[in-house]
């Protein structure tokens, strides 16, 4: 056990500079987290030799584990410090509330099927994550109870920006979200909320993921 685990832990470290550095993050805490969350834990079983793979796996369900680099930058955008209360929608393994757990003080997520939720939990459980709160639920109205967030992060693409999400953002609060008019083909855009009616908006890039399910998302 021991040699498996010094194993991964250098996959973990060449990942970070090999997909992370070299593409330019530079966040010393998202590169920590990173290199801190043993994302092995988060795959299935039999997919554990791919775990630092630069590209997505399946987690069953039709959902996926994004590639490393897609979590660090999209965690990178919310500029965290450690005194954040994070909402993190489209919860899959748990592997980037994980990483969201390591940066932040709060993490609440949330994900629309039942049975990936329930193994997220075991997943974090195992990996020493029991802090972050599972909600099963309709992501793309966002946790009201738990409003307001410092940090959204969306790890599913929208037809729109839900208004529900951008009225959960605290006052310089930053929500992440792959945002097109085509499933499976999106621009990762950046919402910084300046005032109770002001919000910037700023392209990040061009992304892929699953369809972010539910009232304000795709039906």
């Amino acid at each position: 056990m021991r040699e498996q685990t010094r194993d991964y832990q250098a996959l973990r470290e060449l990942m970070v500079q090999d997909q992370l550095v070299s593409r330019g993050i530079t966040d010393p805490r998202v590169l920590q987290a990173m290199g801190r969350v043993p994302r092995e834990l988060f795959v299935p079983e039999h997919l554990r030799v791919e775990a630092y793979e630069d590209h997505p796996l399946p987690i069953g369900r039709g959902q996926t584990i994004s590639q490393p680099y897609i979590v660090a930058l999209m965690a990178e955008a919310l500029q965290l410090k450690g005194r954040e209360r994070v909402l993190d929608i489209g919860t899959g393994s748990g592997y980037a509330a994980a990483v969201l757990a390591s940066m932040a003080l709060e993490v609440f997520s949330m994900e629309k099927i039942p049975e990936v939720a329930s193994q997220a939990e075991k997943n974090l459980q195992q990996a020493g994550f029991s802090q972050v709160r599972v909600k099963t639920g309709d992501g793309s109205q966002g946790w009201p109870e738990a409003a307001p967030f410092d940090g959204i992060c969306v790890a599913a693409g929208a037809p729109a920006v839900p208004d529900s999400l951008k009225e959960q953002l605290s006052v310089g609060g930053r929500l992440v979200i792959p945002v097109g008019l085509e499933q499976g083909l999106q621009r990762l855009l950046l919402i910084t909320r300046r005032s109770d009616q002001e919000f910037d908006r700023r392209e990040i890039g061009d992304v892929r993921f699953v369809p972010l399910l539910g009232q304000e998302g795709w039906s």
